[in-house]
């Protein structure tokens, strides 16, 4: 193995590890589309920003346990059904172990859909 190789190594090792930055930025647009998921859904409401706050770093905390244990993204259209699916899933889930996070089934749903078209039009991954 040459130096390229090792080199090489490094930067794919380096590029499949997050950074502080990226975490931060995926926090901050994660806490925006559920924000405005929750205002333009029915059966889905935050009473706070630090229940919003909350929800997103566990929202992304269990989105990335997903995609790790499972390799399945949570993004609802970029993974078609199965993303969609396990997006809502994740926010219902997040009912449970957030206060002040409060969803239906039906929310779960029609708010991984509103999650999936804002993510879409904001750039940066939401889930």
């Amino acid at each position: 193995m040459d130096n390229n190789d090792k080199d090489r190594n490094k930067t794919e090792h380096r590029d499949n590890d997050w950074d502080i930055g990226q975490m931060l930025i995926r926090l901050l647009v994660t806490a925006v589309v559920v924000g405005i998921a929750a205002y333009l859904t029915p059966g889905f409401s935050i009473n706070s920003l630090w229940s919003l706050l909350l929800a997103a770093v566990v929202i992304a905390v269990l989105d990335h346990l997903v995609q790790r244990f499972t390799g399945i993204s949570a993004t609802p259209f970029g993974r078609g059904i199965t993303g969609f699916i396990v997006a809502a899933i994740i926010l219902y889930a997040t009912k449970f172990i957030v206060p002040g996070f409060n969803i239906t089934v039906w929310g779960a749903i029609i708010g991984a859909l509103v999650i999936g078209i804002v993510d879409a039009i904001i750039p940066g991954k939401a889930m």
